[in-house]
């Protein structure tokens, strides 16, 4: 009997936006037992969505971006056998945008079909946790803590540390959590992970379990993520059916029982705490701290929230020593990170990269420029309430403690790009009424300081006498929303603000360089 020809095509929810499933059906109906469908995760290459693989003796052939109407003109041209055509973009691992990427934590991302065990373990699935499983708590946190391996959520804060106080505090129950809430403009990479890779996921989970001693744990999937609940819910069952997860994961005798909750829509729960109350039955509200979550966390006890690129991290930290991912990166930021290119792009997508390349080599040398061929203006980094970042600052190196000297923040890799059309002074707009409008009101300097911040901003913009005292208002209303919010909602508003402000001074109306600045202000 002839061998079918294994064909791949995404089920992403990029892909399946631009018609992957009809390109599917299409080939199914088209080529018939001639070739084994597999619905693989997308690499990362959203302008070549829906991007088809055809396995070949040379290796896997992409072509793209493929519509249902070109797949007779595909076949016809010997897709089959990886044969020439305007839309053939080579052997995969060899496009340039994937080749000059530095894949760890996505290193089977779009390779694999993302519900096959069989699939994942024969790609270095399971490795990591049965290491895992031969060391005690104490061996697993060093190894996470050597590796450098800071939460990939915004906060940076190491990992190791945050199990080991989890670890040592003393209660009948402990849980980990997921922060799987990602709500930031312009990111993706936690939606790719859960739709394209569930299992590395489960797996980390569950070596944070074994490293801390909980035995539940709860994923928190953002309510627009439906095709990634699907997802995770089949492979948590599968996982589960297979003895990776349950009462004794892989008969160690230790228990982790995984649970998916949905939110409710509101970007606010994905700040950790509001989330946890979120979990427990209640409106997300932010909860003062301390006490900490790590000590005080979910139905008050010890609770170990990271997100899920931090968890996704942790396997290949397991299977091949922290010391291999210490060795990425610059200074104090270890490893890779999944930077997610979007906005005026052309070619957005998802590069992972260590830690020391710069803005200018992601938004022109993966990126490709604008998707409007005008001039870059700004680039947003680490989500809405992200700073504008300048072109003298696109050649900083992206890691964590450069970002910071000049109040940028990296943030969880999310990069939105502007051309020259932009105006700064709307953005900066936008980003006050976005925090009025999200904001969970339970303190006064983001309830009241946003609602404000978009008057004042407002009448500077309408320029006159007064537009000199309503700068000096504006950022007095930002220095107290810094200083004073109780979480990063209302204390990093104002660096979209403010940088917007510094840098662009000309979009709010502003004809001569604004001298108001104070220290605290000026480095964002």
């Amino acid at each position: 009997m002839t061998a079918k020809i294994r064909v791949f095509v995404p089920r992403d929810s990029a892909a399946l936006a631009v018609g992957a499933d009809e390109v599917a059906q299409a080939l199914q109906a088209a080529a018939g037992d001639t070739i084994e469908l597999v619905r693989n995760g997308s690499r990362g290459l959203f302008w070549l969505e829906p991007l088809v693989e055809v396995q070949t003796t040379a290796g896997r052939v992409a072509y793209g971006p493929v519509s249902p109407e070109e797949v007779p003109g595909l076949l016809a041209a010997g897709l089959l056998q990886g044969g020439e055509h305007p839309l053939r973009q080579g052997i995969t691992e060899q496009i340039p945008y994937l080749a000059l990427q530095e894949r760890l934590t996505f290193r089977r991302m779009g390779v694999t079909d993302p519900l096959s065990l069989a699939d994942y373990e024969a790609h270095e699935g399971w490795a990591g946790l049965r290491r895992a499983l031969a060391l005690d708590s104490a061996g697993l946190i060093h190894e996470v803590t050597h590796s450098g391996l800071r939460g990939r959520g915004g906060a940076a804060f190491p990992a190791g540390i945050k199990w080991k106080t989890v670890a040592h505090a003393q209660a009948a129950q402990k849980y980990i959590v997921c922060n799987a809430d990602e709500g930031d403009s312009g990111t993706y990479s936690d939606r790719m992970t859960m739709e394209g890779d569930p299992y590395v996921l489960i797996e980390g989970m569950t070596i944070a379990a074994m490293a801390v001693g909980a035995t539940q744990g709860y994923l928190y999937v953002r309510s627009e993520y439906p095709d990634a609940v699907v997802t995770l819910t089949e492979a948590i069952a599968r996982a589960k059916a297979a003895g990776f997860i349950g009462d004794s994961v892989l008969g160690s005798g230790h228990a982790f029982h995984l649970h998916v909750r949905v939110g409710a829509g509101a970007y606010v729960c994905g700040e950790e705490t509001a989330l946890l109350e979120s979990l427990e039955g209640r409106r997300g509200i932010v909860r003062a701290k301390p006490p900490l979550p790590a000590l005080k966390g979910l139905f008050g006890q010890p609770t170990v929230i990271n997100n899920v690129i931090t968890f996704a991290s942790v396997p290949i930290i397991l299977a091949r020593g922290a010391q291999f991912y210490r060795d990425f990166g610059v200074g104090r930021s270890h490893g890779t990170l999944p930077f997610q290119l979007a906005g005026n792009i052309r070619h957005g997508g998802l590069v992972e990269k260590a830690f020391g390349l710069t803005l200018r080599e992601l938004v022109y040398g993966f990126g490709g420029g604008t998707a409007s061929g005008r001039p870059i203006k700004a680039i947003q980094v680490g989500g809405p309430l992200g700073s504008y970042v300048p072109e003298d600052k696109w050649d900083v190196p992206l890691d964590y403690e450069a970002y910071a000297a000049f109040g940028g923040v990296v943030g969880h890799g999310g990069i939105v790009v502007h051309d020259d059309t932009a105006n700064l002074a709307r953005l900066a707009r936008y980003a006050m009424d976005f925090c009025a409008l999200e904001s969970c009101g339970k303190c006064t300097p983001c309830r009241i300081g946003s609602t404000r911040g978009v008057e004042v901003i407002d009448r500077i913009t309408a320029g006159g006498p007064q537009q000199p005292q309503q700068v000096k208002l504006l950022r007095d209303l930002c220095d107290t929303m810094l200083h004073g919010s109780l979480c990063a909602m209302g204390g990093m508003t104002p660096y979209p603000v403010l940088s917007a402000l510094n840098h662009y001074p000309q979009d709010f109306g502003l004809t001569v360089p604004d001298t108001t600045a104070t220290q605290a202000t000026q480095a964002a």
